[in-house]
């Protein structure tokens, strides 16, 4: 059964390339998203040895904007990150960016996004190299989200930092007093940086500015928001990095909102659920179905832009490191996750597992191959 965003595609992507300005890219992801496990992109028959059912399982897309298919490579993601994971505390940071800066990052989106990155982990690594604060290596993985629970522009990045690291001398210092560093130091020393690195390209001609920002006037940003507080918030240590990573796997893949979050209100518009900002509340926004794409489209992101990423003990460059520190730890080496199949990940669901019979729970076999169909046009916007 298709989810309630494929249907959106499905049933209004071509008008909205007719009327809206769309990115190849876009258009790209609009239309794996709506072949996406149907006949156009062709699968196989599968049946219960015994009889009982006989059903058309059609082959996934894979696009990472995907909401439809996310789920395999979602899994895939969590299970490597949760094999490198240290025996520690982990802390985990948000690192959010002022709303004045949203237009740069819609007109540089590759650049943006990696000087973003660059710039928070510049900012832990030094500082966590003090031994005023620990002077050790840490490890990180970060994750970076462009939307708001309404699916506004918002870049922001999640990192997941252990509580501790490894010394130039390979011993393991853990923070003191579950304290990883204070959130006014750290949030000056981002901004510091983010604002060098955005100064020093737009000195060298690679930063693109909007219509309405000449160099001067950006400059005269930038130097604005020097003198403005950054939220960098730092949230209390936790036990094991786990729960971190499964919420941010969730974003990995799959755009920046689920079906679950959809319901339909008539045959153009959609309700939105999403939680006010002490996020305490539910609360649900009506949006017109071009509202809801123009939305979710912005966040399709640019082709082979990493959007997750390790540091420090968590780079792969590290690996010798890592394992050093684990060692320490009491932990054996970090070993490749075995290659999960789909059916041993749909055995994660329990009862829900699709691959089996629903009548008398055995698996379901293939029996033939099921052809490819043809995608239907959608033009580009002018």
């Amino acid at each position: 059964m298709k989810s309630v965003i494929q249907g959106i595609f499905q049933d209004h992507f071509a008008a909205h390339c007719q009327t809206h300005k769309v990115p190849l890219r876009v258009i790209k992801a609009g239309h794996a998203i709506r072949k996406c496990r149907t006949a156009l992109l062709g699968g196989h028959i599968q049946k219960c040895p015994d009889g009982h059912v006989q059903r058309v399982w059609y082959n996934s897309c894979k696009h990472r904007a995907c909401p439809v298919c996310a789920f395999m490579q979602i899994t895939r993601w969590i299970r490597q990150q949760v094999r490198k994971l240290i025996h520690c505390d982990y802390y985990h940071t948000i690192f959010t960016l002022p709303s004045q800066l949203n237009s740069l990052w819609e007109f540089n989106r590759r650049l943006f996004t990696d000087l973003f990155f660059r710039a928070a982990w510049q900012s832990l690594q030094e500082l966590l190299a003090d031994p005023k604060y620990l002077g050790a290596l840490p490890g990180a993985i970060a994750s970076f989200h462009s939307w708001a629970q309404t699916l506004f522009i918002h870049p922001h990045l999640h990192f997941l930092v252990t509580g501790g690291g490894l010394t130039a001398q390979g011993q393991w210092l853990a923070v003191r007093d579950d304290f990883l560093l204070p959130g006014r130091v750290l949030s000056a020393k981002f901004r510091g940086k983010f604002l060098a690195f955005l100064r020093q390209t737009l000195q060298e001609g690679r930063l693109l500015l909007p219509p309405d920002l000449s160099p001067q006037r950006g400059l005269n940003l930038f130097n604005k928001l020097g003198r403005t507080k950054w939220h960098v918030q730092i949230m209390p240590p936790y036990k094991h990095g786990r729960g971190v990573i499964d919420y941010l796997g969730r974003y990995v893949r799959g755009g920046p909102v689920s079906s679950r979050r959809v319901t339909p209100h008539s045959e153009d518009s959609i309700l939105l659920r999403y939680k006010d900002e002490t996020r305490t509340r539910i609360l649900f926004m009506p949006l017109s179905i071009h509202e809801f794409l123009t939305r979710f489209l912005r966040h399709v992101p640019e082709k082979r832009v990493h959007l997750a990423r390790g540091y420090g003990l968590f780079a792969p460059r590290k690996r010798a490191q890592l394992n050093a520190a684990r060692q320490l730890l009491g932990q054996l080496p970090v070993t490749p996750p075995e290659e999960i199949s789909w059916q041993t990940a749909c055995s994660l669901a329990g009862p829900e597992h699709p691959e089996l019979c629903p009548v008398c729970g055995k698996p379901l076999i293939r029996v033939e191959l099921s052809p490819t169909g043809l995608s239907p046009p959608c033009q580009k916007g002018a």
